[in-house]
């Protein structure tokens, strides 16, 4: 599959990572790292499940995904919900644009049908698959690869956010499958540093925590 070029305005990039510090989605702790589940340090804490609560956030989000999806893939019949994260945004999306949704879950379940797939999904569908967050890639690409095992088309994954790590990017090229998000972390940067979140002597720790998120805190 030949990646689209999918061009997000510098306004529209501005305007989510705006929104998604306003409201704490997303915060900054350069001085004083977060510990991710993983175990790492990270100058950065993202949780996306909180546009839920702030209509004018999740509705920004949502026009911004239904008008990318109308440009750039408006032969999509289907909008698939990563689990959890991506449910409740791939629900608005679908119903702006009256499609059938779906969400998939991280594993299949261990009971009844044992669905990794929950709702209806027909072989040949085209499918756009809704993140909140890209990190490596791993989860959103399994998301998408079982929209594939199922017998559908993944036409590409849209996220609210990215890291921008280049294991994503390598990971997607890889799987032939096209992704972008709303908004990203040298976006995020700049706003930050903008709205005065964080100092310009910040600026450095947290571009090398990107370059090299594994080193950072040893």
């Amino acid at each position: 599959m030949t990646a689209k070029t999918i061009t997000i305005s510098p306004q529209l990039a501005d305007s989510i990572a705006l929104a998604l510090l306003q409201i704490g989605a997303i915060a900054l702790r350069p001085q004083e790292p977060f510990t991710w589940t993983s175990g790492l340090k990270a100058p950065i804490y993202c949780d996306n499940r909180l546009t839920i609560s702030y209509p004018a956030t999740r509705e920004l989000i949502a026009d911004a995904f239904v008008s990318i999806i109308r440009e750039h893939y408006p032969d999509a019949e289907v909008i698939a919900g990563a689990a959890t994260g991506g449910i409740p945004h791939a629900a608005w999306v679908a119903q702006k644009l009256n499609l059938p949704m779906i969400y998939v879950r991280d594993k299949a379940k261990g009971h009844g049908k044992q669905n990794m797939i929950e709702g209806v999904l027909k072989p040949g569908q085209k499918t756009i698959v809704i993140e909140d967050l890209i990190s490596t890639g791993g989860s959103s690409l399994k998301v998408a690869q079982a929209v594939q095992a199922a017998g559908a088309e993944a036409l590409g994954v849209l996220g609210i956010f990215s890291y921008q790590f280049e294991k994503a990017k390598q990971a997607f090229e890889e799987a032939g499958i096209p992704f972008e998000t709303l908004t990203n972390y040298s976006t995020l940067l700049a706003v930050a540093l903008r709205e005065g979140s964080i100092r310009e002597q910040d600026m450095a720790v947290l571009k090398a925590w990107r370059e090299n998120p594994a080193e950072y805190g040893k």
